[in-house]
C-alpha cells in the first residue's frame, strides 16, 4: 500500500510540475501600452485570437478584428469592449479563403484606417475543402490569405514602423513538407482523405507559414517592419471545433491536465509582438515565449524563395 501510495504521488507531482512549467507556460512580460497604436488580428472571434485581441485592447491599442462569421464576431467585440473597457474594437470582415475579400478588407482598411502597426496572422483552420479560388482549404486560409493580407498591407506597415508582422504557426511545421508538384497540379499541399492525410496537409500548411516568415525577414532587412513565427501550444479550446459533445466530455479531465486554455495559449503571440528588444531576431521562430532552432527544411533559402514565387502567382501579385 505505500509503495502504490509513493508511484501516486510521484505521478501527482511529475503532473502537477509539467502542468506548471510546460501547460502553462511563460507569460508575455511586456508591459507596452499602446495608446495611438492600430492592430489587426485574424481570427479574433474566438480562442486565443480573442485573448490576443482583449489583451492589446487593454493595453490601449485600436483592435480591428478581421473575421469571416460576422454573428460570433459581433459577440466576440461585445466581450471585449466590456472586458477591455475600450471602445477602440472594430469587426472588419474577412474571408482568408477568399482572395477578393482579401483584397477588398485590404482596400477599405487602407482607405478608412491611417495606421497599422502589428499585424497578426492568427486565423486558422482544420478541415478539407477547397477556397472559392481552387485552392485546398487548409492551404488557402492558414498560408496564402494571410500572404496576400501581408503583401497588401506591408507599405502602411513600413510607414507606421517600428512595426512587426506575428504569423501564428505550429509544432506540427516540423512534420510538414512542401510539395511544389503537389502544388503545381492541385493546388494544395497533399492529397488524400484519411485522418493523417488531414494532419499532413495541416503541418504542410503551418510549414509555408513559417517558411513565409523566414523570407519575409530577408526582404524586410533594413526596413522597420520585423516579423515573427510561433507556437501557441496545444489549446484546450480548440478541441470543440472539430469534435463531437461525447469526446469533448470524456477528453475535458485531460484537457484541463495537459492542454492551454486560451490565455495562456495567446502568451507566445504577444511575446512575439510587445518585448521590447527582439527586432534581431526577425525571421525565427518562437514558443512558449522563447526563441527555437529550426529544422533545416523550415529555413531553406531556397524552399523560401519557391514558395514566396509560388504563392505570388497563386495570388496574382506578380
Amino acid at each position: 500500500m505505500a509503495t502504490f501510495l509513493l508511484v501516486v504521488g510521484v505521478v501527482v507531482g511529475i503532473a502537477f510540475i509539467y502542468h506548471s512549467v510546460v501547460v502553462k507556460g511563460q507569460r508575455c512580460k511586456s508591459k507596452a501600452k499602446l495608446h495611438g497604436k492600430t492592430v489587426i488580428v485574424t481570427g479574433s472571434n474566438t480562442g486565443i485570437g480573442k485573448m490576443t485581441a482583449l489583451d492589446l485592447a487593454r493595453r490601449g491599442a485600436r483592435v480591428i478584428l478581421a473575421c469571416r462569421n460576422r454573428q460570433r464576431a459581433e459577440a466576440a467585440l461585445a466581450d471585449i469592449k466590456r472586458e477591455s473597457g475600450s471602445n477602440e474594437v472594430v469587426f472588419m470582415h474577412l474571408d482568408l479563403g477568399s482572395l477578393k475579400s482579401v483584397r477588398f478588407f485590404a482596400e477599405t482598411f487602407l482607405k478608412n484606417e491611417p495606421r497599422l502597426d502589428l499585424l497578426i496572422n492568427n486565423a486558422g483552420i482544420y478541415m478539407q475543402g477547397s477556397t472559392e479560388d481552387g485552392l485546398g482549404m487548409m492551404f488557402g486560409v492558414n498560408y496564402i490569405g494571410h500572404f496576400l493580407l501581408t503583401n497588401l498591407l506591408l507599405d502602411r506597415l513600413k510607414e507606421c514602423g517600428p512595426s512587426r508582422v506575428v504569423n501564428v504557426a505550429s509544432l506540427g511545421h516540423n512534420f510538414g513538407k512542401i510539395d511544389f508538384n503537389c502544388l503545381s497540379t492541385h493546388k494544395e499541399l497533399g492529397v488524400g482523405k484519411s485522418a493523417m492525410d488531414v494532419f499532413n496537409i495541416y503541418c504542410n500548411s503551418k510549414l509555408c507559414n513559417v517558411v513565409f516568415t523566414h523570407e519575409l525577414a530577408k526582404r524586410l532587412k533594413d526596413t522597420n517592419v520585423t516579423c515573427y513565427s510561433l507556437h501557441p501550444g496545444i489549446i484546450e479550446t480548440e478541441l470543440g471545433r472539430y469534435a463531437n459533445s461525447v469526446f469533448l466530455m470524456l477528453l475535458k479531465p485531460i484537457s484541463m491536465l495537459f492542454f492551454k486554455n486560451s490565455v495562456a495559449g495567446s502568451q507566445t503571440t504577444l511575446h512575439c509582438a510587445l518585448q521590447e528588444g527582439l527586432e534581431p531576431l526577425s525571421g525565427c521562430y518562437f514558443s512558449n515565449c522563447t526563441v527555437r532552432n529550426l529544422y533545416p527544411k523550415a529555413r531553406d533559402d531556397a524552399v523560401a524563395k519557391k514558395l514566396w514565387e509560388v504563392s505570388e502567382s497563386l495570388c496574382g501579385l506578380l
